[in-house]
């Protein structure tokens, strides 16, 4: 949770300071890790959906108002950032309990995951 959040902090980071958020993660990581700027995207996605999915749950303890659905390349990033910044994030204290207090807050509540779907629910692949 920890490491998908820090890696779209850094590139949440580097897009405010004009470069590609997906690159700028990757550059800003541990050079020994393996993140790519593929891994950083899909963590990106995941995330997003994630709050979309939890948008209705969600909304009953903070004001979600300012989040809008991007409707252009990239808005993705905004998209998250807006979430997070409802959500209690403060760009100058990095993690902290509010992250997973949220998560295990919803996790009682609605008995599913945040981010991810379990392997209980997902579909079957047939050979």
């Amino acid at each position: 949770m920890q490491a998908v959040l820090g890696a779209l902090l850094l590139g949440l980071a580097a897009r405010s300071q004009g470069k590609k958020g997906h690159q700028g993660a990757v550059v800003a990581v541990d050079p020994d890790s393996l993140v790519t700027p593929w891994l950083v995207a899909c963590r990106l996605v995941l995330v997003q959906r994630g709050f979309q999915r939890a948008h209705a749950v969600l909304r009953r303890w903070y004001d979600l108002s300012g989040i809008r659905t991007p409707e252009r390349s990239g808005g993705a990033w905004e998209e998250v950032l807006g979430y997070l910044l409802s959500l209690g994030f403060q760009p100058e204290i990095r993690g902290g309990p509010w992250l997973r207090d949220l998560v295990h807050r919803y996790s009682r509540t609605t008995k599913q995951f945040l981010w991810g779907i379990p392997s209980q629910q997902r579909a079957a692949r047939r050979p």
